[in-house]
């Protein structure tokens, strides 16, 4: 396992990224030229090791970023108390073949402080998250332009035709959604990849938050990917989704309270009209709980089968 080298500054970052794939470094052995940026606040498990080793597979040079994004806080205390450790993340970093890490301080991505010019989520980012949220997919989608930006071969590297990716995990699904949207209103040039959630045996989405929750609130929150599966059972074998009788279901664990709980279009995140009837197209299921001090967010792709008798 070789370390990987870790790079303070944007100027540090470009320079690597330029080196590395002039030099035909990394582990991927392709005969095209490729890029794949990772970004992470870190607190990393299972979940980002998935995300690392897709990209790993992918490209010739890794990237992954390592920033607690202060914009995507709208509590103080939940920001001071998010996991932090660089070194352990560096293990499984290294662990991964990643080659470079961008590990920058605070002032490095914001110079002047918060920014007085934030993209705008739009209206696809004032619901569900962003209803409980607010300003958090703002914040997010500045440091995700931010890190394209840096991380952009075009323009980190003389190599031509240098294909970059960006990899981002489908359990924050409405975050992947503005994402895409953003790279493809604005002209990024990356190709924004998805990568399906990694669950614990236990069902629950992996999440740096999980370290939080007691043994107690660890087991109630396992009602989230049941009420989840339950749904994705009845919609496949063509019976009525009844998301009702789902969210029942959460409701009666008495350590958990739902925030939101619905059936969306997976593109456009639009509720659909009957989300208790028979689906009669490829849909999203998602939803949002507090455990405790932890807040979760959960989602399935729901696929309609044909009904049996």
């Amino acid at each position: 396992m070789n370390a990987p080298r870790v790079l303070r500054t944007a100027a540090e970052l470009k320079d690597a990224i330029a080196e590395a794939l002039a030099a035909g470094s990394g582990h991927g052995g392709n005969a095209v030229q490729s890029l794949g940026l990772v970004p992470t606040m870190g607190a990393l498990h299972s979940g980002h090791r998935s995300l690392l080793d897709t990209a790993r597979a992918q490209n010739n040079v890794v990237v992954a970023s390592v920033f607690v994004n202060p914009l995507q806080f709208n509590d103080p205390e939940d920001l001071r108390r998010y996991p932090r450790d660089l070194e352990a993340d560096l293990e499984l970093l290294g662990a991964a073949g990643v080659d470079l890490v961008f590990a920058p301080a605070e002032a490095e991505v914001y110079p002047d402080g918060e920014p007085l010019v934030r993209i705008s989520a739009g209206e696809l980012g004032a619901r569900y998250e962003g209803a409980s949220r607010p300003g958090h997919f703002d914040g997010v989608l500045t440091v995700v332009a931010k890190l394209l930006h840096y991380a952009s071969p075009t323009a980190s590297s003389t190599t031509p035709n240098v294909r970059f990716r960006a990899y981002f995990g489908q359990k924050d699904a409405q975050q992947l959604a503005l994402i895409r949207r953003m790279a493809a209103d604005l002209d990024f040039d990356a190709e924004i990849i998805g990568v399906p959630v990694v669950r614990a045996a236990d069902g629950l989405a992996e999440s740096s938050r999980n370290v939080f929750l007691n043994p107690a609130q660890r087991k109630a929150a396992t009602v989230l990917s049941r009420a989840l599966f339950s749904l994705q059972d009845r919609v496949s074998a063509g019976r009525p989704a009844d998301l009702a009788a789902a969210v029942a279901l959460v409701a009666a664990e008495p350590l958990v309270e739902l925030d939101y709980f619905d059936i969306v279009d997976p593109q456009t995140l639009q509720p659909l009209a009957d989300v208790n009837g028979p689906l009669e197209k490829p849909a999203l299921a998602l939803l949002a709980a507090r455990v405790g001090p932890v807040r979760l967010i959960d989602n399935l792709p729901l696929e309609p089968g044909a009904e049996t008798s």
